[in-house]
This record gives structure tokens, sequence and C-alpha cells, in this order.
């Protein structure tokens, strides 16, 4: 059973990373190319929401490296090591990069929003400041339950 669902996350995590790595690889240069023929005022706000876009896609899939590794620890019966441990504070680092990135290019989607008048688009900026927050806070809060759990495992196996 716990095979199946490890297998069915894998998929899913491939799932994830499929849409965004077609979304770099042919729907931005196409932006940027429509961009750049006509460079008008705004055109190098998206310029600059685009290059966020491309600098968060290196941590991103860092996150779905270390998220298909930590998937193959609990295959390998590892779960309880230091190096789920290790893959979930990557998880967190990466995460609050993401953030961090956005949170820099946080103007240039008021700026966006100013421009074509959509005060939406400044949500969806902070939406993408947050999520990433979220699952910081999480790998965290798993990254301090593992080391505990593997503590309290070390104690035992030395009473034993």
């Amino acid at each position: 059973m716990r095979r199946r669902s490890t297998i069915f996350l894998k998929i899913a995590v491939f799932i994830i990373g499929a849409p965004v790595l077609a979304f770099i690889l042919f729907t931005v240069p196409m932006i940027v190319r429509n961009v750049v023929a006509g460079l008008s005022g705004w055109d190098y706000v998206i310029l600059g929401i685009l290059t966020i876009m491309y600098a968060t896609a290196i941590p991103f899939y860092v996150v779905l490296y270390h998220t298909f590794k930590l998937l193959s620890y609990i295959d390998n019966n590892n779960a309880f090591s230091d190096l789920s441990v290790r893959a979930l504070r990557m998880i967190k680092y990466c995460a609050i990069t993401i953030s961090g990135l956005y949170v820099i290019g946080l103007p240039l989607f008021y700026g966006f929003a100013e421009m074509d008048d959509a005060p939406g688009v400044i949500v969806v900026g902070m939406l993408l400041v947050f999520a990433p927050i979220v699952i910081a806070v999480f790998a965290a809060v798993l990254q301090r339950l593992l080391q505990q759990a593997i503590k309290i495992k070390t104690e035992n196996d030395l009473t034993v």
C-alpha cells in the first residue's frame, strides 16, 4: 500500500513539473519576443516579471528533485534518517528563496496593476509570495518533527 502511494506521489511530482517546464521553454520566449518587438513603458515591467519567473524555476525544480528523493527514502525504509531531514531542509530553503524572489518582484506586479488598471494582479503577486511561505513553514514543521522522531528512535535503540 505504501509503495503504491509513493509511486502516485512521484507521478504527481512529474505532472507538476511538466507544465512549468513547458511554460518556461515555449510560452515565455514567445511572450518575450512579442514584448521586445514593441517595447513601451509597461513592457519593461512584463520583462521583469518574466525574469523573476525564470529565476524561481531553478529553486522550484530543486524542490521537486528533493521531494522525489524524499519519496525514494520512504520507499527504501529510510524515512527516519538524516537524509530525509536534509531533503526537508533544502525544500524549506528553496521555498524561502522562491518567496523572496517574488517579494522582490512585488513592485513589478504593482506597476503592472497600475498601468493595466487591474488590482487583481496584486493579489496574484501576493499569492505567489505566500504560497511558498506556507510550503516552507510546513517543511520546517516536518523537519523538526522528523528530527525529534530520529532522536527518540536513537534513544530507544540505545536502550535495547
